[in-house]
C-alpha cells in the first residue's frame, strides 16, 4: 500500500528552542580545546607536544558515543537521551576544571566528549526526523557557537575555571529549555519511497556522508597550505570565511532547502564542489572557490541525515554520524601524503575525487528506492 505524502512540519521558536541551545552549546566546547591549549600548559606543565592529548581525548570521545546512543534510542526516548548526555558533557567539564593532575584532566576531556556525541546524536536523530530545514537550522547554529567559542577563552580571564564553567553552565540552560519547549521526539513516518536493500541503502548514505565529512574536514587542513604554497595572501581569514560560508549555507538551507528533493540538491551540491575544486586549480581563483565550496557543502549533512529519516529510519542516523567520522579521520592524512608526493595540485583534485564519490553515491542512493509501501 502507498504512503501518503509526508506533510511538512512548519517550523516555530518552541520547535527549534532546544536545538539551538543544545548545538550552540556543542559549537562552544568543540572550539574551546585549541584555544585552551597555553592555559593547560601553564597548569599542568605539559609539553606543547603533550598538550593536544587533551583534545584528541575529547574528540574519540565525541566519535565513540553516537553508537551505544543509537542503541539506546530504540528504548529511551530523543528527551531523556539528550538530558543524559548534557550531564556527562557538564560533569566532563566540570572535571576538567577540577582535574588534580594531566591524566585526570584528559579523562575528564573523554567524559565530555562522550556526553558532547551523545547530545549531537540525539539532537540530529530528532530533527532530521522533522525534516532538512530544521536539521540545517539546528546545526547552523553549531557554527555560531565555534566562531564564539574563542573570543570566549580569550575574554574570560587567564585561567580554565571560567570558560569550561561556561560550557557547563550552557548544559544547564540547554537542559531547561528542553524542560520548557521540549525535545522534539523521534518521528517514525511510512515513506513515500523505500528502499529494495536497506542495509544496501544504508551503506550508500554512510558512505556519502564518509565523503562529505572527508571533504569538510579536508578543506579546513589544506586550505590554509594550499593558498600559502602558491603566494596567496590572507589564508588564514580565507579559512575563516570558508567556515562563515558553511554556517551562512546551513541557514539558507534551512530556509529554502525544503523545496528540493533531496537527492537533486545532494546532486546540485556535488556538481558544484566538483566545479569549484576545478577552478581552486588556478591559484588566482582559489579564495573564491574555497568560499563557494562552503557554501556547496552546507546542505550535505542536514539534507543526508533527514533522506536516511525519510526513507529508513531516524534512529539510523547516529550510526551514520559514527561512519562519517572515519571521513574526518582519513581524508585530511590522505591529502597531505597526496600532496607530498605530487604537489599542491593533490589538494583540489583530491577534494573534487571526494566531491565526485559523493555524486556517485547519491545517484547510487536514489536508484535504490522503489516507490510503495514502507520497509
Amino acid at each position: 500500500m502507498n504512503a501518503a505524502p509526508t506533510p511538512s512540519v512548519p517550523l516555530s521558536w518552541p520547535l527549534l528552542a532546544t536545538g539551538a541551545a543544545a548545538f550552540f552549546t556543542l559549537g562552544v566546547i568543540q572550539a574551546m580545546y585549541g584555544p585552551a591549549f597555553g592555559l593547560f600548559e601553564a597548569r599542568y606543565g605539559v609539553s606543547t607536544a603533550t598538550v593536544g592529548l587533551i583534545a584528541s581525548a575529547h574528540f574519540l570521545g565525541s566519535a565513540c558515543a553516537p553508537l551505544p546512543v543509537g542503541l539506546l534510542l530504540r528504548r529511551l526516548s530523543a528527551r531523556a537521551g539528550t538530558s543524559w548526555s548534557l550531564l556527562v558533557l557538564a560533569l566532563g567539564m566540570v572535571g576538567v576544571v577540577l582535574a588534580p593532575t594531566w591524566p585526570l584532566a584528559v579523562a575528564a576531556a573523554a567524559v565530555g566528549g562522550l556526553g558532547l556525541g551523545g547530545v549531537s546524536a540525539c539532537m540530529n536523530a530528532a530533527y532530521a526526523s522533522v525534516g532538512a530545514r530544521a536539521v540545517n537550522l539546528v546545526n547552523a547554529v553549531f557554527g555560531v557557537g565555534s566562531l564564539m567559542s574563542p573570543l570566549l577563552v580569550a575574554g574570560l580571564g587567564a585561567g580554565l575555571a571560567a570558560p569550561f564553567l561556561t560550557v557547563a553552565a550552557l548544559c544547564a540552560a540547554t537542559f531547561v529549555v528542553g524542560r520548557v519547549w521540549g525535545v522534539p521526539e523521534i518521528v517514525t513516518r511510512r515513506p513515500e519511497t523505500a528502499p529494495a536493500r536497506p542495509g544496501v541503502q544504508a551503506g550508500l548514505l554512510a558512505a556519502l556522508l564518509v565523503a562529505y565529512v572527508g571533504m569538510e574536514a579536508g578543506y579546513g587542513a589544506w586550505i590554509v597550505r594550499y593558498l600559502t604554497g602558491h603566494g596567496v595572501g590572507g589564508a588564514a581569514l580565507i579559512l575563516s570565511l570558508f567556515w562563515g560560508a558553511l554556517t551562512v549555507g546551513r541557514v539558507l538551507t534551512g530556509v529554502f532547502g525544503g523545496r528540493v528533493a533531496p537527492h537533486r540538491l545532494l546532486l546540485a551540491c556535488a556538481a558544484a564542489l566538483i566545479t569549484l575544486a576545478a577552478l581552486a586549480l588556478v591559484p588566482a581563483w582559489a579564495p573564491v572557490a574555497f568560499l563557494g565550496a562552503g557554501l556547496a557543502l552546507a546542505p550535505v549533512f542536514g539534507t543526508t541525515l533527514a533522506w536516511a529519516s525519510q526513507t529508513l529510519s531516524a534512529r539510523l542516523v547516529p550510526l551514520l554520524l559514527v561512519a562519517g567520522s572515519v571521513g574526518g579521520v582519513l581524508a585530511p592524512a590522505a591529502l597531505g601524503a597526496l600532496l607530498a608526493r605530487f604537489g599542491l595540485a593533490a589538494v583540489p583534485l583530491g577534494l573534487g575525487t571526494l566531491a565526485l564519490l559523493m555524486g556517485a553515491f547519491t545517484l547510487l542512493a536514489r536508484r535504490g528506492l522503489r516507490p510503495g509501501a514502507a520497509a
